[in-house]
């Protein structure tokens, strides 16, 4: 990976820590599926109005949105409406990670190395010890909801991929903002059957007074750096390099979220929490950086200037995964 996108990834880092500041926020107004359909919403309209949908196949733009936009959103927004506190959120969607690595060997034939499989065996036994420790002072269940949060990630991360690579004129940007063009109308429809047909909407209306302008601060925070700027930062990203080696930047994400947390909404966790915390960085790392020595597609130029790089046909991606430095 290029410097200059390890800085890209280091600011998708800082964005998504302090996204998760914005979502307690928004979760202090909104109903958890209204509040993820209403983020997705304030996309989709302008989008569909004037952004022309990129020529990648309905399956994985499908694949993208249904993964990354509505099961992470609707079982991680559920999760800490039951709460789960925000910045042990932020470790545990990390879980795509190790998610994305398996994903990934499983629908586009990466290799998966020995190492990379004890990697995950430590995450997931970093995963034990913090559900452990939540089992001793609070429910077990939000938890189990974060992780089905990363595990969607994850099928978001390989539906973004197929997507890009389904093309080989595929602009990153317009792919994340049609894929928010998915969750809408499945979440606003959830949000109906299990919280209520006016219950959201009326949350809305209420938003309209002068306590309420922190719903509409966290709702701009989430939809213009949150997902536009962050979400198509990761795509272009995932476009350029295998799974295995984007996905440990997301590993740095809990780093930043969990010290917002501490410091603006003064969560201290404990310190079982902090070694299992520590436990599942450690194992993420390790599963998804052996695959981190792989070719990069397309080439370097060797003389200064600026660089086009041709966007990777599926086949190249593959084999970009299966080829080591």
């Amino acid at each position: 990976m290029t410097n200059r996108d390890r800085l890209l990834g280091l600011a998708v880092v800082v964005l998504w820590g302090l996204n998760f500041l914005a979502i307690h926020v928004g979760l202090e107004h909104f109903p958890p599926f209204f509040f993820a359909g209403l983020r997705f919403a304030v996309i989709a309209i302008p989008v569909l109005l004037f952004v022309p949908r990129p020529r990648v196949a309905w399956k994985w733009l499908l694949l993208y949105g249904i993964g990354f936009g509505i099961l992470q959103f609707a079982f991680l927004f559920t999760a800490l409406r039951t709460g789960m506190p925000t910045g042990l959120s932020s470790l545990v969607l990390q879980s795509s990670a190790p998610f994305t690595v398996l994903l990934g060997a499983v629908f586009l034939r990466e290799r998966l190395r020995g190492v990379q499989l004890a990697g995950i065996a430590v995450a997931l036994a970093g995963m034990a010890v913090i559900g452990w420790d939540r089992a001793q002072h609070a429910a077990l269940l939000p938890l189990l909801l974060t992780l089905l949060g990363g595990l969607g990630w994850a099928f978001g991360n390989i539906g973004s991929r197929l997507a890009a690579a389904s093309s080989e004129d595929v602009n990153p940007l317009h792919l994340t903002l049609w894929m928010a063009v998915v969750p809408p109308i499945p979440m606003f429809a959830l949000s109906a059957l299990t919280e209520g047909p006016a219950t959201g909407w009326n949350d809305l209306i209420a938003s309209f007074s002068a306590t309420g302008w922190p719903a509409f601060a966290a709702l701009a925070y989430i939809v213009a750096l949150g997902t536009i700027a962050g979400s198509g930062l990761w795509t272009y990203l995932m476009s350029r390099y295998p799974a295995s080696t984007v996905a440990p930047l997301s590993l740095a994400v809990p780093v930043v979220g969990i010290a917002a947390s501490w410091a603006f909404l003064h969560e201290a966790p404990s310190v079982l929490s902090l070694v299992g915390a520590v436990i599942v960085l450690a194992g993420a790392f390790t599963a998804t950086s052996a695959g981190r020595r792989v070719a990069a597609v397309g080439v370097e130029a060797a003389t200064p200037g600026p660089i086009r790089h041709a966007q990777p046909t599926h086949r190249q991606i593959q084999d970009s995964a299966l080829v080591e430095a």
